[in-house]
């Protein structure tokens, strides 16, 4: 039966993920085409074992136009788990362009060098194995990154976004996923490192005056979560 609920009445109505996941599914239907090297990426991290938190496609699509939105030509990401969310950054690349994505896991980075591979872009990835700090503070190069994306582990998000900002041209993009964490990072008795190291983040960039940044929470089928969007000046 058809809801008989006004939609300016339905909007405010509780939600549950199963809604969340419909939704995902509904608006993916229209806007984002089935892509077969991008379902394999996942399938292929899901047979060796990969954790299953990689983004969205959703996400990745988001990800793909905010880099094209920039014209990004050089693009840094912290986090490649299986290498999906470093498949649709590639993609956004235009001829010569260059993403370096960090990952800390040998086996995650040999997956993921299959799965880029396998998609085409391998000619526009490097991926550093090792801590990701390690990776980053020795970085200096001659042209700054356009776009950095960090989604690896929380506790040292505040590491990652300074020296991301350090390496980010002027109007460049920072963005920071898993920020919201089903709204407990603002629960002051969620004491968990990842929920501190969010914290963290937010209390440096209250003083930081060389950045503007918000957080967009979200929901979807990666449930209730968020990202800081940050402009560097």
């Amino acid at each position: 039966m058809a809801s008989t609920v006004p939609d300016y009445v339905a909007v405010g109505l509780p939600t549950t993920k199963d809604d969340w996941n419909r939704s995902d599914l509904y608006h993916n239907s229209f806007l984002i085409s089935p892509d077969e090297s991008l379902e394999k990426a996942i399938q292929n991290s899901n047979d060796n074992g990969l954790p299953e938190i990689a983004v969205s496609a959703a996400q990745g699509k988001l990800l793909n136009l905010l880099a094209k939105s920039i014209q990004a030509k050089r693009i840094l990401e912290v986090g490649t788990l299986g290498g999906y969310s470093t498949i649709w950054l590639a993609r956004a690349l235009p001829e010569g362009g260059q993403l370096l994505t960090c990952e800390l896991e040998e086996k995650h980075a040999r997956v993921a060098q299959q799965n880029v591979t396998a998609a085409g872009v391998a000619d526009k990835v490097k991926i550093a194995v090792g801590p990701a700090a390690d990776t980053l503070v020795k970085q200096h190069p001659d042209i700054p990154y356009d776009l950095a994306f960090i989604d690896a582990d929380k506790p040292n998000n505040l590491t990652y976004f300074i020296e991301a900002k350090r390496l980010v041209r002027s109007g460049g993009v920072i963005i920071v996923d898993n920020v919201v964490r089903n709204g407990i990072v603002s629960d002051p008795s969620h004491t968990s490192p990842p929920s501190e190291g969010v914290r963290a983040l937010l209390a440096h960039l209250k003083n930081d005056k060389d950045v503007e940044c918000t957080t967009i929470a979200t929901v979807g089928e990666k449930g209730y979560d968020g990202f800081l969007y940050s402009i560097r000046k």
